[in-house]
């Protein structure tokens, strides 16, 4: 059934077929690290956008199979700043194409016509600072033109997001984090204000309620979170009132459309912690949202869901249902990928930054001789060629002829025992045969057999001395085998390796999560009490 929320309508069990218009986001983290192809795996979401996040692709690592799928059109951001790190990527069904589409949040990489523009007043940013928030590929934004569920015709604006995270170790990737979502919301209220309909949906790195959090802790210290205080003031609440002339408050303009038809939905979790195993206990965050204005909300949405049974990544996608219906624009905006010229057959070759070679008959390079020149040397050439043939097969038969006895020693040799090193040392064709009269002595055999098994002495000396890692210690918890650790946070027990319960991570009320035992390991004894 379709939960229903605030100021939402109660619709029957088959409302998922007036749905027209499907939009999803997912954190991929890493677009070619999936096990499966990547058509198939937009087939599978089923959707008519697609908004990957952490694509960890470069333009130079950008392959054809990964740009260029049947039946999407894609649009892409890289990071400029690091290889393999960040990046987004929008994927739009052949009949929802975009009219417009940009990159970036400021504007300052936008070249091209076909951009969405609407950027605001960024008075309070320096031009290297909006460079530099867009320098991470976190955003493409595309525009499209939708049918409303009253068949009017409509502009809605997706921005595709992934927030930076906030090191604790680092304080300047803070005021990146605070910095980037203030440069956001200028930009999709700007959008906003400008006309049409606006979605911004993606990986925004913070849970913003205590609900959306597995272990929220301290109340106060949690919402004292700059993160969740952006949040706070860049959403509106549901259930506020509209002003007295019937519109919607001016504060917080944009809805959480999952909390809008699911207000009180606990463990509804969109990330969990890899290396700890917490997605089986379901240990983890809401930080993946999609987010709408609130007129768009309440209009045309019909549902949001979370999709934890789809499996590829830390994260799990999110989906939206909408009653409005996309309608394609006549040809894909610039930005796409299928434009790009390595994709578009104008990419230049690096054969043509070099003086082209002609090759004679013979394989030889020449450098384009005129004819008469070509007509009196050929033949010194063709005799100079022939020596200096005939003196390599001379050099070539010499070698073949060398005996196996050359002095140099065989590796083989050294571990091989005495008796098998005299017999490799005699021709092949002595060997061939033995002579009857020439048989070894009786027991010889059994004393060859002897000699080519290791030392046993030897063996139970290195055993002693190498005795392997010790067995890892019980947990007190459950009773069961320990996992070892080591420690790579940057401090002073950098490097060391400790022993914890090996189940996943979890609440503490849950018994089936991991229990609290520690050791660290003592490295004269392996365990240190």
């Amino acid at each position: 059934m379709l939960a229903v929320g605030p100021g939402a309508v109660e619709m029957s069990v088959d409302w998922e077929k007036s749905c027209r218009m499907k939009i999803l986001s997912w954190n991929i983290n890493g677009i070619r690290a999936t096990r499966v192809g990547l058509k198939e795996i937009l087939d599978s979401l089923d959707a008519d956008i697609i908004c990957l996040q952490e694509t960890k692709v470069t333009r130079d690592l950008l392959d054809e199979p990964t740009a260029i799928i049947e039946g999407y059109n894609s649009y892409f951001s890289f990071s400029r700043a690091r290889s393999g790190y960040s990046g987004v990527a929008t994927f739009c069904k052949n009949h929802a194409i975009p009219h417009a589409a940009e990159e970036g949040l400021s504007g300052q990489l936008t070249s091209q016509k076909g951009s969405v523009g609407c950027y605001g007043n960024t008075e309070e940013f320096s031009e290297e600072e909006l460079i530099s928030l867009d320098q991470e590929g976190r955003t493409v934004i595309t525009q499209h033109r939708i049918l409303t569920s009253d068949n009017k015709e409509d502009t809605l604006t997706v921005i595709n997001v992934y927030c930076p995270r906030a090191d604790p170790e680092k304080p300047e990737r803070k005021t990146y984090k605070l910095r980037f979502y203030s440069l956001l919301q200028i930009r999709a209220e700007a959008i906003l204000r400008n006309g049409g309909h606006v979605i911004i949906l993606g990986d925004v790195n913070t849970s913003h309620k205590p609900v959306d959090h597995c272990d929220p802790d301290d109340l106060e210290a949690f919402a004292e979170n700059p993160g969740r205080q952006w949040l706070d003031q860049f959403l509106g609440d549901p259930a506020a009132p509209k002003t007295s002339d019937g519109n919607p408050p001016e504060e917080g303009l944009f809805l959480d459309t999952f909390r809008y038809f699911h207000p009180t939905q606990k463990n509804a979790f969109t990330c969990w912690h890899s290396a700890s195993g917490a997605r089986q206990t379901n240990y983890g965050t809401r930080i993946d949202y999609i987010l709408g204005d609130r007129s768009l909300v309440e209009t045309e949405f019909m549902e949001s869901v979370i999709m934890p049974e789809v499996e590829g990544s830390d994260h799990c996608p999110v989906k939206g249902f909408m009653k409005c219906r996309a309608v394609a624009a006549d040809r894909c905006p610039l930005l796409c990928t299928k434009y790009l010229p390595e994709f578009a057959g104008r990419q230049q070759k690096l054969s043509q930054f070099f003086v082209v070679k002609n090759k004679d008959f013979s394989g030889v390079e020449t450098m384009g001789l005129s004819s008469s020149q070509s007509s009196t040397e050929g033949s010194e050439q063709a005799s100079t060629r022939k020596r200096t043939q005939e003196k390599v097969n001379e050099t070539i038969r010499k070698k073949n002829k060398v005996n196996g006895k050359s002095g140099k020693g065989n590796l083989l040799d050294f571990f091989r025992p005495a008796a098998q090193k005299a017999t490799a040392t005699q021709p092949q064709t002595n060997t061939a045969k033995l002579e009857p009269e020439k048989e070894l002595p009786k027991g010889t055999e059994d004393h060859l057999l002897v000699s080519q098994k290791p030392n046993q002495q030897q063996a139970a000396f290195w055993k002693t001395l190498l005795k392997g890692p010790p067995p890892p210690p019980n947990c007190k918890g459950h009773g069961e085998p320990c996992v070892l650790r080591t420690v790579k946070k940057a401090g002073p027990n950098c490097g060391r390796q400790f022993y914890v319960c090996a189940r996943p991570d979890g609440h503490s009320s849950n018994p089936q999560a991991r229990c609290n035992f520690f050791l660290w390991v003592n490295k004269k004894n392996g365990m240190e009490g």
